[in-house]
């Protein structure tokens, strides 16, 4: 009885996989946040005459002002260095023990010289996700070499498929938790806007309720309002470079990919002929 084979799948990930429950991060963060915001910055030394209602006597005094928003920024702040702290030791282990470059060269060389057990030996070397997805290939390419009931053509299109389905695998654990950052980049400056509309609202409230135009009062209620718009700002600026970054990584991670597995399609095109 004839039998089939099934496709080989990625290697077993090693290493450092990312945190798939983001949503404890921030809680975890949103705690230490708003610890910070009512124990430090609202320490009663940081107020004259040691009252949290009276003029703020420095810099964190004044950030304390800034209302229970600053609380929620704090939050979004930490969340994305330590979402950065976490991609950062993923895709470290994702990338594998060798520089992707060197890997990439030297991989594509075995690879033409149709020497694939050393290639297999690089790999698991290598580790990491690039070397997950050109196992996969490099173990379909076999099969398929194997097998006489495939055209050349299927037999190339199977490789590239296995590439493929082995790339897509990875893909997941490669952009993980990054959508959050994503999203914390607007969400810092729409929060550190709104928190200054609130500080707006009240200062005129209490220029109001005084009876006169009263111009430090204002300064002071100005001043105030805008430690969330400043807060927000530095909390947006890290979510962009941390996502860029990051981005930018990945990027060059799937060309590495890609590149490979041209070569593998390639050379069993070039090294074989057409069934007949």
């Amino acid at each position: 009885m004839a039998t089939t084979k099934k496709a080989a799948a990625p290697a077993k990930k090693e290493g450092f996989g990312g945190i798939k429950n983001a949503f404890w991060i921030l809680v975890i963060c949103c705690a230490a946040a708003y610890s910070f915001y009512f124990f430090i910055l609202g320490n009663p030394e940081n107020f004259v005459g040691g009252d949290r209602a009276g003029h703020p006597a420095n810099l964190m005094g004044t950030v304390y002002k800034g209302g229970v928003v600053v609380g929620i920024i704090l939050t979004l702040l930490l969340s994305v260095i330590c979402l950065g702290v976490e991609r950062f030791f993923a895709l470290r282990s994702a990338f594998g023990t060798m520089s992707l470059s060197k890997f990439t060269t030297e991989i594509k060389a075995l690879i033409k010289a149709g020497r694939f057990d050393e290639a297999k030996a690089l790999c698991n070397k290598m580790r990491g996700s690039v070397a997950n997805v050109v196992m996969a290939s490099i173990t379909t390419y076999q099969e398929v070499e194997n097998n006489n009931t495939m055209k050349k053509a299927q037999k190339i299109s199977k490789i590239q498929q296995a590439h493929e389905e082995a790339t897509q695998l990875e893909m997941p654990t490669l952009q993980m938790n990054l959508p959050i950052v994503a999203t914390i980049v607007t969400l810092g400056t729409l929060t550190a806007l709104f928190g200054t509309v609130l500080g707006m609202i009240n200062s005129f409230q209490a220029l109001s309720s005084g009876g006169g135009a009263d111009s430090m009062a204002l300064s002071a209620g100005i001043s105030e309002a805008l430690v969330n718009t400043a807060s927000g700002i530095l909390t947006s600026w890290f979510a962009v470079v941390i996502y860029n970054f990051f981005t930018n990584k990945i990027d060059k991670l799937t060309y590495a990919l890609d590149e490979v597995g041209y070569t593998i399609a390639t050379t069993y095109d070039v090294n074989h002929t057409e069934e007949v």
